[in-house]
């Protein structure tokens, strides 16, 4: 063969082969990629496949009470792709009419293009007419056809009632691409109440389609997703698995049949260790101060049964969207109602002295006496006691009742830094409890892992021990930590993990979180001897029941308590201010509750939180002797900044109680060393998920649309 021919050859298989790709590639094109765009020019049935997002399961209280659920939402959809492409349809119908028209002087209607258009006059007037039409943004209704074109339906009314909803069944819009639907929406029936630990619900992220689900189905609906609290936690086990409708639609876009229903399915039921009616007593209690938190436990098992945070917000505003004007008002309020205050780190002042008492019980130093001058010097710092005259010489026991603050200066330093981490570190502090809500802060205090990781070479000195013996010094601890320490020195010194979920079951049965306690830390174990435990308990109980304690007005008559109050300096918006605290626990003998309470801006840790403190167990006591805790909607609260000096207690208890109640101020260990400031606000900002914000409502987009006139070729 000459060299010439062979050249030929190869050329034409280089063109045959290329001429073959080329056809491959555009029948791929046709067939696979396009493949629904040109099944639905062919007149005649086509198949359409609709993807339905999974149910949601519901968050219940111990007792079985919703707190979150799902209602039916009656609502009204357009498919844009299928609106548009009827309406060139009918165009093109009305074009032919035209030109026949045009010859006896008729005018040709030029064809619309603008989607928006389209909708307000061809789609708007039918649901006028109706009863069923609302504002809109045109702009969004744009935005989402350049985007999602048919594949995601565009939400127009999600806001029917049943009536209108009937109505507009029974007529039927005549009008292809629009739709009627029945779907399960988010629904918090109490309003604010626990909505830091429930979080809220967003609608799903439309761009978020895997490329598989673009090719099987033609119409996709994903699931909304949780974006704070438990909600955003536990989203995955309360998504439910999703289901699918296969509809037949004729060559005019109605659908006459289905041929194919695979219902969507119900995720799994999240019950918490909240007692809904305990978390309304809290929550109702804290109300009667401006910025506060409170935390309920069970000493028995860990759990948690109330987690109160004011002010608060109502997630019911974030469904489906939440309006532009309630977001800013929720963002802009200065005091910071989206923030969960019980789980966020503040300066513990004197409640922290229990947490170096366990220190010291632990190493042997239960037994100690150490006297009080009224101050100690470290150099030129002279950290003071609340009681300037000084208290003399104090045993472990009477150090709590009187919260004095040189017993636990002197205390911590013979102890030495590397004996107090070790403990507080063992009491759950420095670090996250690990209960499942986001942004849970783990505090801080000299020597813990992030003080470590910021001051790798600051020496511990005796006088920022001293000021952390006393919760200072730039020491943070949540009220969350602070009530699961006092859960452990009630129960005899058992930490159990913190719990704030108590199973997770799904409509079959399967349980996907089982109903168990974890204890983490038994001080009796570690060394502690239950007599020197007993020391710190009876210490909190002359706090509360013997003269010269700094609790009084925690007290219940015929019931003991024991407890321990606190204030620390802090800061407020640049301006000095304090953080008042009370902890306790209740029975006495045999402890039921541990209790943690935090007032900003409180002046007094026995004065402000004590009444606080004394109505929650108050309450949880008398629930115990067969009283009915009440349980109703509650509303949000705005909270306010204001000082306060005191929260009066009823005058028939005021009369049963000691009230001569005196202790520290927060003021006395102020220092001029070095040492971080303590604030009011957490340690590591809790970062306030972006929600989904409703679209203003545009010119374009009102119920009665401008006319638009026909234009002229």
């Amino acid at each position: 063969m000459e060299p010439r021919h062979g050249l030929r050859i190869i050329l034409l298989t280089v063109l045959v082969l290329a001429g073959f790709g080329a056809l491959l590639s555009r029948l791929y094109d046709f067939q696979i990629t396009h493949r629904t765009h040109y099944q639905s020019l062919v007149p005649g049935d086509r198949e359409v496949t609709v993807r339905e997002p999974g149910i949601r399961g519901a968050i219940l209280d111990r007792n079985g009470v919703e707190l979150a659920r799902n209602r039916r939402n009656y609502e009204v959809y357009f498919d844009l792709e299928e609106i548009h492409r009827s309406y060139v349809r009918q165009h093109e119908e009305d074009a032919k009419r035209s030109v026949i028209g045009s010859e006896s002087g008729m005018p040709r209607v030029k064809r619309e293009t603008d989607i928006a258009r389209i909708v307000n006059t061809w789609i708007i007037p039918k649901l006028v007419e109706l009863g069923v039409a609302r504002n809109y943004s045109a702009a969004a209704l744009r935005t989402h056809f350049v985007t999602h074109r048919g594949l995601v339906p565009f939400s127009y009314n999600t806001q029917l009632d049943y009536d209108q909803f009937a109505r507009l069944a029974e007529h039927s819009v005549e009008v292809p691409g629009v739709y009627l639907d029945v779907r399960p929406q988010r629904e918090y029936p109490y309003d604010a109440l626990a909505s830091h630990i429930l979080g809220y619900t967003q609608p799903w992220e439309k761009g978020d389609i895997p490329e598989e689900a673009k090719r099987r189905f033609d119409h996709y609906i994903g699931e909304e997703k949780g974006k704070s609290g438990i909600e955003a936690t536990f989203d995955d086990l309360l998504s439910g698995p999703a289901g699918s409708r296969k509809l037949v639609k004729n060559e005019k876009g109605h659908i006459t049949g289905m041929i194919d229903y695979r219902p969507p399915q119900v995720g799994a039921d999240v019950t918490l260790t909240i007692d809904a009616r305990a978390q309304f007593l809290v929550s109702n209690v804290l109300r009667r101060a401006g910025r506060a938190a409170g935390v309920v436990m069970d000493t028995r098992t860990g759990e948690i049964l109330a987690m109160a945070s004011v002010p608060d917000y109502d997630p019911n505003d974030f469904i489906p969207s939440i309006d532009a004007e309630v977001w800013k008002d929720y963002t802009s309020n200065p005091t910071s109602p989206l923030t969960d205050r019980c789980i966020a780190g503040f300066a513990p002042g004197s409640t922290f002295k229990l947490g170096t008492a366990v220190a010291g019980a632990l190493n042997g130093y239960a037994g100690r006496s150490y006297s009080c001058a009224g101050f100690v010097a470290y150099g030129t710092y002279r950290p003071r006691c609340w009681l300037r005259s000084g208290h003399g010489t104090l045993s472990l026991s009477s150090s709590i009742q009187r919260s004095c603050n040189p017993y636990f200066f002197k205390l911590s330093n013979q102890l030495g830094s590397e004996r107090m981490v070790t403990a507080l570190t063992m009491l759950g502090f420095g670090q996250p409890t690990g209960i499942p809500v986001p942004n849970e802060s783990g505090g801080v205090f000299a020597g813990s892992k992030g003080w470590r990781a910021v001051n790798r070479d600051t020496t511990i000195t005796p006088a920022t021990l001293a000021q952390l013996s006393i919760g200072q010094g730039g020491t943070l601890a949540t009220p969350l930590q602070l009530c699961a320490m006092v859960s452990t020195i009630a129960n005899g010194g058992r930490y159990y993990q913190p719990r704030l979920v108590k199973s997770a079951v799904l409509p079959d049965g399967a349980i996907l979180v089982e109903d168990r306690r974890t204890l983490k830390v038994d001080l009796i174990q570690e060394g502690m001897r239950p007599a020197d435990l007993e020391k710190i308990r009876k210490g909190m109980w002359l706090a509360v029941n013997e003269a010269g304690g700094t609790a009084g007005r925690a007290r219940i008559p015929d019931v003991e308590v024991a407890g321990k109050t606190g204030t620390a300096q802090t800061a407020d918006d640049g301006k000095r201010s304090h953080n008042s605290w009370t902890v306790a626990f209740a029975p006495y003998d045999e402890p039921r509750y541990a209790v943690a309470v935090l007032v900003q801006n409180g002046k007094s840790g026995g004065k402000v939180c004590g009444p606080l403190v004394h109505l929650i167990l108050r309450g949880l006591l008398a629930r115990d002797e067969g009283m009915r805790l009440p349980l109703s909607p509650l509303a949000p609260v705005r909270g306010n900044k204001d000082p306060i000096e005191e929260i009066e207690l009823p005058e028939d208890v005021l009369a049963a109680i000691d009230v001569s109640d005196v202790g520290e101020t927060g003021d006395e260990a102020a220092a001029p060393v070095a040492v971080r400031p303590a604030v009011d606000l957490p340690a590591e900002e809790p970062v306030t998920p972006e929600p989904v914000i409703t679209p203003e409502i545009d010119e374009e987009g009102s119920v009665v649309p401008r006319a638009i006139p026909v234009e002229e070729p």
